[in-house]
């Protein structure tokens, strides 16, 4: 069974995330100023210190314009079929 911290899954979310915010051409602090948040909660969101639930994936997306759902298709394939919560 695989870990819950560091899985396939979280790194193709996290990887995900980063492609997505440097699509949009965002620096952390700029990604963090669209949220009204620090820019070391985007950080530590893209280094895997912190993990999002689904409110805050949707809110992410929505801030870099992208599909929660493409973002959330990603870690799906990439999710072990064993995982445990």
């Amino acid at each position: 069974m695989a870990k819950t911290i560091r899985s396939s899954g979280h790194e193709a979310l996290r990887d995900a995330l980063i492609a997505a915010r440097k699509t949009a051409g965002l620096t952390q602090a700029e990604l963090a100023e669209r949220l009204k948040c620090h820019q070391s909660f985007v950080a530590r969101v893209e280094s895997g210190e912190r993990r999002i639930d689904v409110i805050e994936l949707i809110v992410l997306a929505r801030a870099m314009g992208v599909a929660a759902a493409d973002l959330l298709s990603i870690a799906e394939v990439a999710t072990e079929a064993d995982h445990r919560i």
